[in-house]
C-alpha cells in the first residue's frame, strides 16, 4: 500500500521538465535586437515584456527587427513563423471596417476622456520620464505626505498619478470609471491594489521562514536547486517592476486577503455583466505549497518522459500497459500484479494507454499532503521522500490554501465574474498551473470561469499551453487563457545563474516575441476548429495586436463571438483599446482601485514601469499632445465624452 499512495503521486507529472522535448534556447534562431533609445517594454500586471532592463527596451515598432523569427517544435526541429507586419495588408485593412490598426488616430483614442483628463494624462507621462522623480518616488511621495497632509496629498495625487491610474477608493467611487469604459466598448478587470510596503528585512524573514518546513532538518539536500529557498532572492520584489508581491505573514493575514478578493469579485458582479477579478495565489496561503507542489509535478514529468522513451511531441508521449510494467519492475518498485491495478486506475479514457494528461490527475483530497511529496528516485532504483515530512501544523495550513483557493472560484461563479488567475515566479508557476486546471476541471464545465495566465518569456510556454489544451478538449470543459510576455526575467535570471540551474527563460525578448504569437496562433487556430477555448491577449504591444486582429480575420474568428479578448492597464495604451473597443472587439482594462495611500506601492510600480516604455510612452506622449492641441484650435476644450 505504502508503494500504491505514492506511485499515485506519479499522477502530478506536468510541467517544465528539462526534457529533450522541451525548446532549446540554444537553437532558437532570433538574433537579439539592440537596445536603443526608441525602444519599450510594457507590462500587464503580469508582464506583457520582457521585464530585463536592457531588454526592456527592444520592442521596437520602426521595422528594423528581422521579418522572420524561428522557433523550435516540440519535436525539437526549427519552425519558421512570419513576424507580424508593420502596415496591414489592404485586403485585410478593408474588411476591418474603419479600425486603425496603425493606432495613431489621436481622436478615437480619447474620446472617452475630458480635456481635463488628456492634460492630467500628458503630464503625467511626461513626469514619468523625469529620471530623479521616478527613482526617488517613494521617498518624495512620503514627504509630501508629510508635509502637505493627508487631505491635500490626496487632492494632489488625485490631480495627477492617482487620478490617472486608479479608478477610485471604493465600490461607489469606481463605478463612474467602469460605465464609462463600458459605454466606449471596453470591459472592466477589477484589482483591488492595495499593497503594503514591507520593509526589505522583514520580507526576507517572512520569505524564508513560509518556504521552508520546520520539519526538515539542515541536512536534508533532497531538493532541486530551482525549488529551494534562498535567502539572498527572498524578497520577490527585487528586480521586478510591473507585478504585485505578496508575503506570507499568517493565517489571519491570508482569510483578510481572502475576504478581500471576495469583496472585489462583489464588486466586480454588482458593476458589471461581464467583468473579471484578478488573484495571486500566494496572497491565499503558505508558499511552501506552491513550491514543494511545484517540485513533485517536474520531477515526477522526468520519470514519465524517462519511462516513455520517446522523442516525439510531450503532448504525444504514451505509455502501453506492456511498457509501463517493464519499466516498473526494471526500476524494482513494484510486482506485476499491482502495476496492472496502478495502470487501470490511471488509464482513465480506457484506451490502453497512459499518457502525460491521464498523469496529471491530482490525489483525492483525503491523502494526506505527506502522501503527495514523494517521488521516485530511478536512479536509486527505490521511492524517496521529497522532505520527510510536513508539521501537522503545516499540513493544515497547506489545506487550508486549497480551500480559501476554492471558496474565491465559487464566489466567482455564483457572481457571473470571470476570475484571472495572475502567473508568477517560475518554481511557484507548475503548481499555479495544476491548481488553475483543477479549478476548470470544475467549474468551466458551462461557461469559461476561470483563465489561467501564460508566461511567454518561460521556454516550456507552448508545451504547458498545448497540454491544458488538449485536456480541457477530452475532459469537454471550457479553456480559459491570459497570454502575457512576463514580469520576472531580470530575477529568474539572476536566481538561476547564480544558484546554477539551467535559465527557464528564452534567450532574448524576440524569441519570446516569437513564443507569444507562436502560442497565439495556436490557440486562435484551435478556437477555429474546436471551440470551447477563450483567450485574453494581454499585451500593449501594437505589433501583437495586430498580428491577433488579423488572424481572426483570417480564420473568420468574429469580434462579436466574444472568444478573443484584448488586455490592458487603466491609463496606459487607450490608443489601443478604445479604436478596438468601438470596433466590436472585446477589451478589457485593468482597473485598480483602493485608498489613496494603500495603493502608493502600485503607483510606484506604475511610474518605474513608464520610465522603461521608451518607445510606447512617447508615442503615447505624442497622441495626447495633439488631441489636446486639436481640440483647442477647434474650440473643444469643453469636450464631454459622448457615445458616438
Amino acid at each position: 500500500m505504502a508503494n500504491h499512495f505514492v506511485y499515485r503521486n506519479l499522477l502530478f507529472a506536468r510541467y517544465s521538465c528539462r526534457s529533450s522535448q522541451r525548446i532549446n534556447p540554444s537553437k532558437v534562431c532570433c538574433s537579439r535586437l539592440k537596445t536603443t533609445s526608441a525602444a519599450t517594454k510594457i507590462s500587464l500586471e503580469n508582464g506583457d515584456g520582457p521585464g530585463n532592463s536592457a531588454e526592456r527596451a527592444q520592442e521596437v515598432t520602426n521595422n528594423n527587427s528581422p521579418s522572420h523569427a524561428s522557433v523550435l517544435g516540440l519535436d525539437g526541429t526549427a519552425n519558421t513563423m512570419e513576424s507580424p507586419p508593420a502596415s496591414v495588408s489592404g485586403d485585410i485593412r478593408a474588411g476591418l471596417g474603419r479600425l486603425d490598426l496603425v493606432f495613431g488616430d489621436c481622436k478615437e483614442a480619447y474620446r472617452s476622456k475630458t480635456t481635463v483628463e488628456v492634460a492630467r494624462a500628458f503630464l503625467v507621462f511626461k513626469l514619468c520620464q523625469l529620471n530623479f522623480l521616478v527613482t526617488h518616488n517613494k521617498e518624495i511621495m512620503k514627504f509630501s505626505r508629510k508635509i502637505l497632509g493627508k487631505r491635500l496629498f490626496e487632492l494632489a495625487m488625485d490631480a495627477t498619478f492617482y487620478g490617472h491610474f486608479v479608478a477610485g477608493r471604493d465600490q461607489a467611487s469606481i463605478k463612474p470609471t467602469i460605465d464609462r469604459l463600458a459605454q466606449f466598448g471596453v470591459g472592466s478587470i477589477l484589482d483591488y491594489s492595495v499593497e503594503e510596503d514591507m520593509p526589505h528585512s522583514e520580507a526576507v524573514e517572512a520569505e524564508m521562514e513560509s518556504c521552508v518546513s520546520h520539519a526538515e532538518t539542515e541536512k536534508e539536500e533532497t531538493h532541486l536547486k530551482q525549488f529551494k529557498a534562498y535567502r539572498e532572492f527572498a524578497d520577490r520584489r527585487t528586480d521586478v517592476e510591473s507585478a504585485r508581491t505578496y508575503f506570507y505573514e499568517d493565517e489571519e493575514k491570508c482569510d483578510d486577503n481572502l475576504k478581500t478578493l471576495l469583496d472585489c469579485v462583489d464588486v466586480a458582479g454588482a458593476t458589471s455583466s461581464d467583468g473579471f477579478a484578478a488573484v495571486k495565489f500566494t496572497a491565499l496561503g503558505r508558499p511552501q505549497m506552491l513550491l514543494n507542489l511545484s517540485e513533485v509535478l517536474v520531477r515526477t514529468r522526468h520519470v514519465f518522459v524517462q519511462m516513455a522513451h520517446a522523442n516525439s511531441a510531450l503532448i504525444d508521449l504514451q505509455l502501453t500497459k506492456e511498457q509501463f510494467q517493464s519499466e516498473l519492475e526494471a526500476l524494482g518498485l513494484t510486482s506485476r500484479d499491482d502495476t496492472n491495478e496502478w495502470f487501470t486506475w490511471m488509464d482513465f479514457d480506457k484506451d490502453g494507454r497512459i499518457d502525460l494528461l491521464d498523469w496529471d490527475r491530482l490525489m483525492e483530497p483525503e491523502i494526506k499532503l505527506t502522501k503527495i511529496f514523494k517521488v521516485p528516485q530511478i536512479q536509486r532504483g527505490h521511492l524517496e521522500p521529497l522532505q520527510l515530512s510536513l508539521t501537522e501544523e503545516e499540513e493544515s495550513q497547506m489545506k487550508r490554501m486549497l480551500s480559501r483557493i476554492n471558496t474565491l472560484a465559487k464566489r466567482a461563479r455564483d457572481k457571473g465574474v470571470r476570475l484571472m488567475i495572475d502567473a508568477e515566479q517560475s518554481y511557484f508557476q507548475p503548481a499555479i498551473n495544476r491548481l488553475a486546471m483543477e479549478l476548470m476541471r470544475k467549474f468551466n464545465k458551462e461557461r469559461p470561469i476561470i483563465f489561467n495566465t501564460y508566461q511567454c518569456y518561460l521556454k516550456q510556454t507552448f508545451n504547458n499551453l498545448n497540454i491544458d489544451i488538449e485536456l480541457a478538449h477530452r475532459e469537454g470543459f471550457h479553456f480559459g487563457a491570459k497570454l502575457v510576455r512576463g514580469a520576472y526575467m531580470d530575477q529568474e535570471r539572476k536566481r538561476a545563474k547564480e544558484i546554477g540551474y539551467e535559465d527557464p527563460i528564452n534567450p532574448d525578448y524576440e524569441a519570446t516575441s516569437a513564443m507569444y504569437h507562436r502560442c497565439l496562433d495556436f490557440v486562435l487556430q484551435t478556437i477555429q476548429s474546436r471551440g470551447k477555448v477563450n483567450i485574453m491577449v494581454a499585451s500593449h504591444n501594437e505589433k501583437t495586436i495586430r498580428f491577433a486582429v488579423e488572424r481572426m480575420e483570417e480564420l473568420n474568428i468574429k469580434p462579436e463571438d466574444r472568444l478573443v479578448y484584448f488586455g490592458q492597464l487603466l491609463g496606459m495604451c487607450d490608443q489601443v483599446s478604445f479604436p478596438l473597443g468601438q470596433g466590436g472587439y472585446a477589451v478589457y482594462k485593468y482597473v485598480p482601485y483602493g485608498p489613496v495611500e494603500d495603493v502608493l506601492p502600485y503607483l510606484s510600480r506604475r511610474a518605474l514601469e513608464n520610465r522603461g516604455m521608451l518607445k510606447g510612452v512617447k508615442k503615447e506622449r505624442r497622441l495626447l499632445w495633439q488631441e489636446l492641441t486639436r481640440r483647442i484650435r477647434h474650440g473643444q476644450v469643453l469636450y464631454s465624452p459622448t457615445h458616438a
